[in-house]
Parts: structure tokens; C-alpha cells; sequence
């Protein structure tokens, strides 16, 4: 394993990150605290408790997901699209680096960017809404794993993505959409039966949920359920990203 390569990667992309603060950080802080105010204090507070939970907290976990899987993909996206834009990744390519340190240098950093940016959230929504963590540790691995397996989504998304609208279609028409039906503003017990089974259909849901749990200790589906899917994603992602530096699919040719 050639630390040294991996070190160069992650320190190049995490130095890009930090010359671009306000748009890295602040811009989706200052997103998500609007959230905490619009749905945590003004409607929060005309709201009953959710499972016994506060609305103003209930949605607390839905929102930092939602903003950890955009990140992710975005940061992971930008991270490979744009060596790829302006042919310095011919360079990384041509040098004595395998697949999987390439990887691990431009993923390590996109997750790496996302947990800070998702702990920042929590620490600011604590300015907003009282709320407390069951588990902790549990909380903390579900928000490295989502990251790590949605920053590999979003290294598949910048190498399959050859224009920098192909690099937004994704994120915006599937990935956004599926999060705000997941289960990030209310519970699916809420919804009616029918539309509880089409919410199980969103892979989001089981993140949420997931997520939600380890929080309060109340969820819409199982743990292991939802670690089974996170685990399932992470797979698949491992699985194309393989494929992609076997056939040089759109990064060798």
C-alpha cells in the first residue's frame, strides 16, 4: 500500500475544500439552521410529539442525513470529474498508484469532508432544539458508514459523468428527492398502509431510520435492517468502482 500516494491525494482534495470554505461549509450550515427554524420553531411548535419525540428533534437526524448524502456525492463527484476535465488524471493514472489508493485517497477525503460538515450540523442544531443521543457510537458509525458508501456513489457518478450537468442530474432529479420522501420530516408510520409499503421501496428510508434510531431509539424499520442495506449499497459500490478500473470504463480512454 503506497501511503505516501494516498496522503498526496487526500491532502490535495482537503486543501481544495478548505480554500472554499463559505461554499463548502457555511452555504449548507447556513441551509439546513433555516430548516431548523422554519420546521424546528415555527411549525415544530404547533406540532404533538412524534414517538414521543419533540418534532423539533425528530427531524434533526433527517436533516444532517439529507445533507451528508448530497455532500458526499458532491464532494466525491467534483473530487475525480474534475482531474478528469482538465486531463491531470492521466498523471495519477501513469503513476506508480494502484485502483484502490486512488480510491481511498479521493474517497477518504469526500467522507472525510462529510462527517465534519455532519457533526458541524449536529453541533448547530443544538443552538435551535434540545436533543440527546441513545448511542452514540452507533450514531457515529452510521454516519461514517453512509458516508463512506455515498462518497463511493458519487466517485461512480463523476467517472461515469463526461459534462458538468451529467455531474447535477442525479444528486437533483433521484438522490434529493428520495431523501425528502424517506422519512426525513415525519415518521412512515404516519403515511397510510399503502404508502408505507411504497416508502419501503426508498433505500433512504432504511438510512434514516437507521440513523433516527440510534438517536431516540425509535425507528420505522428494523437496525439490522438497516445496516443490511447500508452494507448492500457499500457492496455494490465496492463492485462498479471494481469494474470501472478493470475495463477503464471513461477513465482510461
Amino acid at each position: 500500500m503506497n501511503v505516501y500516494a494516498i496522503r498526496a491525494i487526500y491532502h490535495f482534495e482537503m486543501a481544495r475544500w478548505f480554500r472554499t470554505l463559505t461554499q463548502s461549509v457555511a452555504s449548507p450550515v447556513i441551509s439546513t439552521s433555516l430548516y431548523f427554524v422554519v420546521f424546528g420553531a415555527a411549525i415544530g411548535s404547533r406540532m404533538g410529539d412524534i414517538e414521543g419525540v419533540s418534532y423539533g428533534a425528530f427531524i434533526i437526524p433527517g436533516l444532517v442525513m439529507l445533507s451528508l448524502l448530497s455532500e458526499s456525492i458532491s464532494n466525491a463527484s467534483f473530487g475525480i470529474y474534475m482531474p478528469k476535465w482538465s486531463g491531470t488524471i492521466y498523471e495519477v493514472l501513469s503513476a506508480p498508484v494502484s485502483a484502490v489508493e486512488i480510491v481511498v485517497g479521493y474517497v477518504g477525503a469526500a467522507a472525510t469532508k462529510s462527517i465534519l460538515l455532519g457533526v458541524l450540523i449536529l453541533a448547530t442544531a443544538r443552538l435551535f432544539v434540545p436533543y440527546e443521543i441513545a448511542h452514540p457510537l452507533w450514531m457515529l458509525a452510521f454516519l461514517v458508514l453512509t458516508a463512506i458508501t455515498f462518497s463511493l456513489f458519487g466517485f461512480i457518478i463523476g467517472v461515469w459523468a463526461d459534462s458538468w450537468e451529467k455531474l447535477q442530474v442525479i444528486p437533483l432529479m433521484i438522490v434529493t428527492p428520495l431523501a425528502f420522501l424517506g422519512g426525513s420530516f415525519y415518521s412512515i408510520a404516519m403515511l397510510p398502509p399503502v404508502w408505507q409499503k411504497i416508502a419501503l421501496l426508498n433505500p433512504v428510508v432504511y438510512l434514516i431510520s437507521g440513523f433516527r434510531w440510534s438517536f431516540y431509539g425509535v425507528a420505522d424499520v428494523a437496525v439490522g435492517v438497516s445496516l443490511a442495506a447500508i452494507a448492500l449499497f457499500l457492496a455494490l459500490c465496492l463492485g462498479a468502482i471494481t469494474w470501472i478500473f478493470r475495463t477503464g470504463y471513461k477513465i482510461k480512454r
